[in-house]
């Protein structure tokens, strides 16, 4: 193959994955290699490709593609969430689009339509994935829905319910009026809400007096049962220990009751009970035996128990009621008020707090080995400032509410029998046995039998993933579950730590006894470049795949990697992309560079050229080393940092520069060999990240044969420790070149002129880097002399004097005030070092390798004054 003349992203992409796929690249079965497993947190299956994707999905593929090419049995496993809520709006909103009504429709009817339009809208965003470069075993694509996951969650179901952990029971629960479902409490936000606190009066029965009672939900009174004050509040002392008041409007009476429970300071100190629409009103009226009345139908809108605004909307009737009340004379005034409302993540609708039939899975004997796990680091998160968080949810962990009122979703396995009382089974006859048995009635038919009509919540689907993606519940002594579980790393977001994360770790330990995974990256919020999260609403996300067209996904790629670290959330700026599609034409430019030289086979290497590569040879096995370790604390975004330097700087930069022939000559076959051994080691490093154009340039780098691919080549390794001395020299030589290069600006010297340089040599002069001197900053001659020519441009590297002379080109004045300001700076520095040493107890305290680099310092210092002032002394 011939490689373009232009880096053109558009027309490599699709080729190399096609490729990739082709020839089953990112597939994966049990063998002897030690296997690295990562499963992808389940995009919901009405879910679209957004910038939180194209974060998540890059690292994850970055962490597999490394492991690929670390000779592990690499498996990344992606799949679906059936997103129970989420996807039956979708379908109520598709079908009402042809004049269906899903109250119209069977269970199993609507179920047809649900199943139909996720086969034709489910799975778009797993179809965008390709486009990134995602590397995923797509043969192994789960659907939390499908029947080995089914089964699964069935299976789990009953297990805890024979265990004695779940269990069904009336509960206030949180209530989605526009999903008409109930909610976990991990599937409520709190949005900081602008309303008014309203004081109504209570009219006092046998008196002429009324009580006042401030309340943000007037709305609430139809379901009042009570009225309570604080037993030590003086102002409610006249009230007889029987006293009775009014509910405005309704009419209702209903009893005082005393509680400490009330706050004396908010409000006007009386609170009004209304057990079936408030968590705490709900604790007071079991406490006191309280009625409760539940005045919402499952939709938000009034039913009929009170008699009065029937069908009317929640917020509707809180509107008209203020003017009711204010017209019967019982709303003493209104207030503006700030409080925290619930709404629903699902739908948006502030929820409703309810009571209502529910089942519910006992947490606190899962949570204890899922939190010691974390908090003895058997799992590792990263940044670890997540495991205080973790752990103050899981010590104060609440059941889980795990039944939906929805159709979509795996229905729960309870049926209840014709007299009364339930049986929980996995399947319908499992369960027609075991109601014979309870009732003792053998003529018991599976028609006298009722399914429980709720299904589970998505995430008691979701939280079995690192097991049941490998069919670990049903058969949980398959060979494949053997060998992937417990799988590596999982990468997602903070704000599914307790929907997910925590319950995944709790799965794990029930069902296999270990944890799910070893590390959790946690990533950041993507946000804007002026720190708004990204959103379709403020219209400041951009469409990934717009952008991926436009620079390319290795361009997309390394703007998420630019701008994210674990834990951080992510400016992102589009600039970025550009900044990547850039990075990688400088790949494709370099390479164009090396693989255009004419070679030579009757030239011997330079020593120019050996010492380049001695050099580089050291720098990229530092760098290797240091990539290591990068990738060992899970600093994804440096490690890409580090290699971006390596590349752009060192090699490019000063390697290429070092070894490129002159224009129309030809090169040595020995460097041009090294040049493109280091180029391919560059690749190798950068493919995980870059996979698109590192591909394109290592098929064209050699003869390949079919199926050979660059992503499962392996990584470079670090054999053995750079030469930190030599490193050091060399930083010597670059800083020397730099300096000569900044006086050829300084006095407007034309490139093409050969400059002498000379040197008053000590130890760190390096004399064996001469050639690369002599060539990088373009020298006729490099002369050793005792002292400075006064007619000379004068620097120093570290202690070491140099000199360009120039004739009578140099201006006397300038160079004495450039050697005045350079040693008013070193004088300064000389003190504050001097002032670090002079403090004993820094001198006592610190690393001695620390005291003795500021000694270091000091000497440098020292011996930069002494070298100026002698210049100075020449030049005056």
């Amino acid at each position: 193959m011939q490689i373009a003349d232009k880096y053109a992203p558009q027309e490599i992409e699709q080729k190399w994955y096609d490729y990739w796929e082709r020839h089953g690249l990112f597939h994966s079965e049990p063998d002897a290699r030690e296997p690295y497993t990562v499963v992808i947190p389940p995009p919901n299956v009405t879910g679209m490709l957004h910038m939180g994707h194209m974060l998540n999905n890059t690292l994850q593929d970055v962490l597999i593609r490394r492991a690929r090419m670390q000779g592990k049995n690499a498996c990344w496993v992606p799949g679906m969430d059936h997103a129970s809520i989420a996807t039956e709006a979708k379908v109520v909103a598709k079908l009402k689009e042809r004049g269906i009504e899903k109250s119209s429709l069977t269970r199993e009817k609507f179920l047809e339509y649900a199943w139909e339009w996720k086969e034709q809208y489910g799975g778009v965003i797993l179809r965008q994935l390709r486009k990134l470069g995602a590397s995923c075993d797509w043969d192994r694509t789960c659907f939390t829905m499908d029947d080995i996951r089914t089964e699964g969650v069935i299976k789990v179901f009953c297990d805890l319910y024979r265990k004695g952990r779940i269990y069904r029971g009336v509960r206030m629960v949180n209530w989605d009026p526009a999903a008409r479902t109930a909610l976990s409490d991990e599937e409520v936000v709190f949005k900081e809400s602008h309303g008014k606190l309203y004081y109504l009066r209570y009219a006092v029965e046998g008196t002429d007096k009324y009580l006042v009672v401030a309340t943000t939900r007037p709305e609430t009174i139809l379901g009042d049962t009570a009225l309570c004050v604080n037993p030590d509040d003086e102002r409610y002392e006249w009230l007889s220990q029987d006293a009775r008041v009014v509910v405005p409007l309704v009419g209702r009476s209903i009893p005082v009751i005393r509680d400490t429970y009330v706050d004396i300071a908010f409000g006007t100190g009386a609170l009004k009970v209304t057990p079936a629409h408030d968590v705490n009103d709900y604790m007071l009226g079991e406490k006191y035996g309280l009625e409760t009345i539940d005045i919402f139908n499952d939709d938000g809108t009034i039913n009929g128990k009170v008699g009065i605004y029937e069908g009317m909307d929640r917020f509707e009737l809180r509107r008209v009621i203020e003017g009711d009340l204010q017209h019967a004379g019982l709303l003493e005034k209104t207030e503006e008020y700030t409080n925290n409302v619930g709404y629903s993540e699902r739908t948006g609708v502030a929820i409703e707090p309810k009571l209502s039939m529910q089942w519910f899975l006992s947490m606190e004997e899962l949570a204890k080995p899922a939190t010691r796990a974390v908090m003895e680091d058997e799992i590792r998160f990263v940044p670890e400032k997540y495991k205080n968080i973790y752990r103050h949810w899981m010590e104060n962990i609440k059941d889980w509410c795990i039944s939906r009122q929805l159709w979509w979703g795996q229905r729960i396995p309870a049926y209840y029998l014709p007299k009364g009382g339930y049986v929980v089974a996995e399947t319908a006859e499992e369960a027609l046995a075991l109601a014979r048995e309870k009732t003792g009635d053998a003529a018991l038919q599976l028609g006298d039998l009722r399914q429980d009509e709720d299904v589970l919540d998505t995430w008691f689907s979701s939280w079995l993933w690192p097991i049941s993606v490998f069919d670990g519940i049903r058969n949980p002594d398959n060979e494949e579950i053997r060998y992937y579980y417990p799988t590596a790393d999982l990468v997602t977001g903070p704000d599914i730590i307790f929907f997910w994360v925590a319950r995944m770790i709790m799965a794990g330990y029930e069902y296999r006894g270990e944890k799910p995974f070893g590390n959790v990256y946690f990533t950041g919020i993507v946000r804007d470049k002026i720190g708004r999260k990204m959103s379709k609403q403020l219209g400041n996300s951009p469409d990934p795949l717009d952008l991926i067209a436009q620079y390319g996904a290795d361009g997309m790629r390394v703007a998420m990697l630019l701008s994210s670290s674990a834990g951080n959330d992510v400016m992102f700026d589009e600039a970025l992309c550009e900044q990547g599609r850039n990075f990688g034409n400088k790949i494709w430019n370099a390479y164009r560079l090396v693989n255009g030289w004419t070679v030579d086979g009757t030239l011997a290497q330079s020593d120019n050229d050996r010492l380049a590569g001695e050099w580089f040879r050291q720098t990229l096995r530092r760098a290797v080393a240091e990539l290591d370790g990068d990738f060992g604390s899970y600093r994804i975004s440096e490690a890409f940092m580090l290699l971006y330097k390596l590349f752009w700087d060192d090699f490019s930069g000063w390697y290429l520069e070092m070894i490129k022939p002159a224009y129309g000559a030809p090169i040595d076959p020995r460097t041009v060999d090294e040049a493109k051994g280091f180029f391919d080691a560059l690749l190798r490093l950068l493919h995980p990240f870059m996979p698109f154009v590192t591909e394109e340039i290592w098929q064209d780098l050699a003869p390949r044969a079919a199926g050979e691919s660059i992503m499962v080549a392996r990584q470079p390794q670090a054999d053995g420790q750079a030469d930190e001395a030599l490193l050091a020299r060399f930083e010597l030589v670059k800083e020397t070149i730099t300096a000569v290069r900044n006086i050829r600006k300084q006095k407007n010297l034309p490139q093409r002129e050969a400059l002498t340089l000379e040197v008053i040599a000590d130890a760190n002069y390096p004399a064996d880097y001469a050639p690369v001197l002599t060539k990088m900053a373009n020298l006729s001659a490099i002369e050793r002399v005792a002292e400075k020519d006064a007619a000379a441009a004068a620097f120093i590297v570290k202690t070491t004097q140099y000199f360009v002379p120039l004739g009578d080109r140099i201006d006397r004045e300038a160079e004495i005030a450039k050697l005045g300001e350079e040693l008013t700076y070193y004088e300064g520095f000389l003190q504050s070092v001097e002032r670090k040493l002079s403090n004993e107890r820094f001198v006592q305290s610190a690393p001695a390798a620390v005291v003795e680099k500021e000694r270091a310092k000091k000497a440098d210092a020292e011996a930069k004054i002494a070298a100026i002032r002698e210049q100075l002394a020449a030049l005056n």
